[in-house]
């Protein structure tokens, strides 16, 4: 006999890593960005500084966007939602914004670090989230037509 997982439960134990996945980066980037990553910021450039402040924000919005969608997931795991309204579009991963491939060159290694970080797991989220299109629901025409073709 094997012990295997339900593909619910399975589900819900990827929702789960990834969530803690996501909270241990947000609270790193946080960390960093604000304690050294001050110390980093202060020695760049003033242009880049600049960059470095956009950089940091999208880390956050990107994160914010990824711990949205998988708290909709938990929701949905724990009946508290149904499939529908965890496919409607408000419900769906939002839009996070590129990073700039030219300013990453010149920020400090540890910011590069959690900002590719940051892009990885929203892109694993993208990937999910772009594969749970939502179920196709039976057309209420095409229900009745089946039922009229059935009684004859």
């Amino acid at each position: 006999m094997t012990d295997s997982a339900s593909p619910s439960e399975l589900n819900s134990k990827v929702i789960d890593s990834l969530y803690v996945e996501a909270m241990v980066l947000a609270d790193e980037a946080r960390a960093y960005f604000d304690s050294s990553g001050r110390d980093d910021r202060l020695g760049l450039d003033p242009l880049i500084r600049v960059g470095f402040a956009c950089e940091s924000l999208k880390v956050t919005t990107r994160l914010m966007q990824v711990i949205a969608w998988l708290l909709t997931q938990r929701a949905l795991a724990a009946g508290e939602i149904d499939r529908g309204q965890a496919a409607s579009p408000e419900r769906r991963l939002g839009a996070a914004p590129e990073s700039d491939r030219d300013m990453l060159a010149q920020l400090p290694e540890p910011a590069v670090a959690l900002i590719r970080s940051s892009q990885d797991l929203y892109d694993r989220i993208r990937r999910i989230d772009e594969g749970a299109a939502p179920e196709p629901q039976p057309s209420p025409a095409r229900s009745l037509l089946n039922r009229l073709q059935r009684s004859l």
